[in-house]
């Protein structure tokens, strides 16, 4: 199975990734290593958040607020520069910072797709109550998106964090990565 797409990657440039998207391929044989193993996550429509949060969501709205966002979601230093300003002028797209008063405190991005909205780059800076960037988030997206199922991937620790948020696990992942 593979070999069928393996051929169409460009695995001579690094970062060459694949997300494996049923845990069900053996890539190690290829030149790949497990990046990390994790799981889908749903939350119906309509759950309340859990908890309140005294977090206030604010979109991002321009370049300038896009890096300081990526600066915290990255955690300083060396911040990549992977999230575009062009993502801002998206409507199914809302990348939100997550304040405590005037303080970044954390941030989601939201992707509305058919008939559910995607939860992505959930994160929260050092010191701040992870649980509450949860909340603040699952408010968010029902505010930005109502009505909407969210679905997203997590492992770890921000697995349980998801899982105490009223996601349930629906099913593992694999991100794998060609070792150049």
């Amino acid at each position: 199975m593979p070999a069928d797409f393996l051929t169409q990657l460009d695995m001579a440039t690094p970062g060459c990734t694949i997300k494996d998207s049923f845990a069900t391929l053996d890539l190690a044989s290829n030149g790949f290593i497990e990046l990390f193993h994790a799981q889908w996550i749903h939350r119906p429509a309509g759950l309340p958040a859990p908890g309140t949060s005294a977090l206030r969501a604010e979109r991002v709205s321009t370049a300038a607020r896009l890096h300081d966002w990526q600066v915290a979601w990255h955690g300083g230093d060396g911040t990549p520069d992977v999230f575009r300003p062009a993502l801002l002028d998206d409507p199914s797209v809302r990348v939100l910072a997550l304040y405590d008063g005037e303080v970044l405190s954390g941030g989601v991005v939201l992707n509305r797709s058919a008939g559910v909205v995607g939860l992505s780059n959930l994160f929260a800076v050092d010191g701040i109550d992870v649980d509450a960037v949860w909340s603040s988030a699952i408010t968010a997206a029902a505010d930005h998106f109502p009505g909407l199922p969210l679905v997203g991937y997590e492992h770890g620790d921000d697995l349980a964090h998801a899982l105490a948020g009223g996601f349930a696990a629906i099913g593992p992942l694999r991100v794998w990565l060609h070792d150049a």
